[in-house]
């Protein structure tokens, strides 16, 4: 059977001895009280609940998934999960970190990340419920009118109700300028939205009284296109001026996706049918307003291939220390048995510390920019606020996009460990490959992430915010480039780091040529930098561990630290090279083939 222990450990390190964070955020006004303690206590009660309340329900999920009923629309999700949901919202979770002024806790980011973290190794279709509610909650919180935050956000932040995101119609994915549901305006000020969205994850279910569907539609004087879109707020059931519930509203669900994975998140086809809805923003401004709801999800699905990496990598080394088969090349190791533990063999050590070297590294990735969130929010400087807006959005790509590719390679990695074990249900392994494979694609996919990533916060910009990051690469290379024992760490981060600015040159200067290379190179560079950035990280994680050992530390996390640093240089940073290269042989290799694709 799976298990899963919360790795309190690390989030620990990462967030006080790498980042320092509690010093980061006395610059903060509402942040400046919080502790260590208050931190490593939020911490460990959310491990507890992630590993013993939703942990046991994810196969659970997996087997029974969710069931309609089609004459009353109605979804019943899996055995426990609504019971689940109660005790989420009895302690108080939803409200972590969300404005104290509409019931919130008004902690930092970082512990929602966190928290989100070991929630998603738990159980991620579970995990999906609550996690897209912060995502409306964010809508709102930025764009929506006084008495929409004052009926929605409160029940919202409490957990009362969840939220969805409906993009997504049977013709138009990625492509929203495509999208034709309408919204006819009122004579009391109201929408009535038609039309239908499928791939609406949690878009119906039974966990709570209302859901607040936010739903991108078409005004009927609308421009055509992307700049035609407005953004609408549909409640399940509409809601009275004094907050309580009145008549069901004209949304329903019109079936489930029979899907690959996350089977216990309800993935809604929606039918609206005359729904009254209310604007959010201004009109045709509606993308603006629903970015701020799909940067958070973009941030949020990172996050879950970081928490399916943990939980994948943590059940591959359990079994790769009971598991005996055959004898190590250079004779036996453990002689009291027929044969040794798999993980005396090179390449299980390979796989599994590709999935801890990938789980750790998006651990600091994640945190940092959760940091940088803060900052970018409620810093009192406007400059360090414009700074870490800029940041966070170079580094949104990269966190969802290497991150879940990341989770890719890592949890059929630690499948493969298990051999013929790991393609057997029982053991849990299968589901963690399959959840995962839907992080690559929705919330753009990891192709849009690459061309958004070289197109718009690179060259559109000139590459001014990669050399800000560049600028941190630099200071740290200067700082320990004459210390022989963080060579092997500095010099491969200094090289790439010379590397990319005349990298990114040449593939500008191409794409100024022809905009048709941007997308043949994208998706290269994009891994290529997510490496510079993991590379620059964990380089630092092996300064902070080298300086506890020559300190007299004895603690054998930090020696852990510097050998998963040292298996990553040398075994998977090197990819960026083969990268480069590829990214540099031109977009004429995949476009001059009609003949290969007749």
């Amino acid at each position: 059977m799976p298990q899963y222990n919360p790795p309190l450990r690390d989030m620990q390190f990462v967030i006080h001895e790498l980042f320092h964070t509690t010093d980061e955020l006395k610059s903060i006004p509402r942040h400046a009280d919080v502790d260590a303690d208050t931190i490593n206590q939020v911490l460990e009660e959310g491990g507890k609940f992630a590993a013993e309340v939703t942990f046991p329900l994810n196969r659970i999920g997996d087997e029974q998934g969710c069931t309609l009923d089609p004459a009353t629309h109605e979804v019943t999700t899996p055995k426990g999960f609504k019971e689940a949901y109660a005790k989420y919202v009895e302690g108080g979770w939803p409200a972590l970190s969300c404005d104290p002024e509409y019931g919130g806790q008004g902690l930092p980011f970082v512990l929602n990340q966190c928290l989100y973290e070991m929630l998603n190794s738990a159980n991620q279709a579970w995990t999906m419920y609550p996690g897209l509610s912060h995502g409306a909650y964010e809508a709102l919180h930025a764009h929506g009118t006084g008495e929409q935050k004052k009926l929605f956000l409160p029940k919202l932040v409490s957990g009362e109700w969840t939220g969805t995101m409906c993009l997504t119609e049977p013709h138009c994915g990625t492509d929203l300028g495509l999208l034709r549901t309408k919204a006819e305006p009122q004579a009391d000020g109201t929408y009535r939205i038609t039309g239908n969205k499928i791939f609406i994850s949690a878009g119906e279910h039974d966990m709570a009284e209302n859901i607040v569907h936010l739903v991108l539609a078409r005004l009927p004087d609308a421009p055509q296109g992307s700049k035609g879109i407005s953004l609408f707020l549909v409640p399940k059931f509409l809601v009275q001026p004094d907050g309580s519930l009145g008549a069901r509203n004209g949304v329903y669900c019109g079936g489930l996706e029979h899907k690959m994975g996350i089977h216990g998140n309800a993935t809604a086809q929606l039918v609206l049918d005359g729904a009254v809805g209310t604007l959010v923003g201004e009109p045709n401004k509606g993308l603006p307003a629903m970015f701020v709801m799909m940067n958070a999800a973009r941030l949020g699905v990172g996050n879950q291939s970081l928490g399916l990496t943990e939980v994948a990598y943590q059940n591959a080394l359990a079994y790769a220390k009971e598991r005996i088969q055959m004898r190590a090349l250079s004779g036996p190791k453990a002689k009291d048995k027929p044969a040794d533990p798999i993980i005396v063999h090179p390449d299980v050590r390979k796989m599994l510390l590709t999935a801890k070297a990938y789980a750790e590294g998006g651990r600091a990735l994640a945190i940092y920019c959760t940091l940088l969130l803060d900052k970018e929010l409620y810093h009192p400087d406007e400059k360090v606020r414009q700074e870490a807006a800029e940041m966070v959005a170079l580094l949104t790509p990269i966190v969802k996009a290497f991150l879940t590719d990341n989770g890719h390679i890592a949890t059929n990695a630690c499948l493969q460990v298990f051999g013929g074990h790991g393609f057997i249900e029982e053991w849990g392994m299968s589901q963690f490959v399959r959840d995962n494979r839907i992080n690559m694609i929705y919330e753009g996919t990891n192709t849009v992430q690459s061309l958004d990533l070289l197109g718009r916060k690179v060259l559109a910009n000139n590459g001014a915010t990669l050399k800000k990051f560049g600028k941190l690469v630099a200071q740290l290379v200067e700082e320990e480039g004459v210390n022989e024992k963080m060579a092997e760490f500095i010099n491969p981060v200094a090289y790439l780091g010379d590397q990319m600015t005349k990298f990114t040159t040449e593939i500008g200067f191409k794409a100024f040529q022809n905009p048709e290379e941007v997308g043949g190179a994208a998706v290269d560079y994009l891994r290529v930098l997510g490496h510079l950035v993991f590379g620059y990280f964990w380089a630092r994680m092996a300064q902070v561990a080298l300086r506890e050992i020559d300190a007299g530390n004895t603690d054998p996390f930090y020696r852990a630290k510097l050998q998963t640093a040292r298996f990553y240089f040398a075994r998977l940073f090197p990819e960026t090279a083969a990268l480069m290269r590829t990214a540099r042989s031109g977009v004429a290799n995949l476009l001059d083939t009609d003949e290969a694709l007749a």
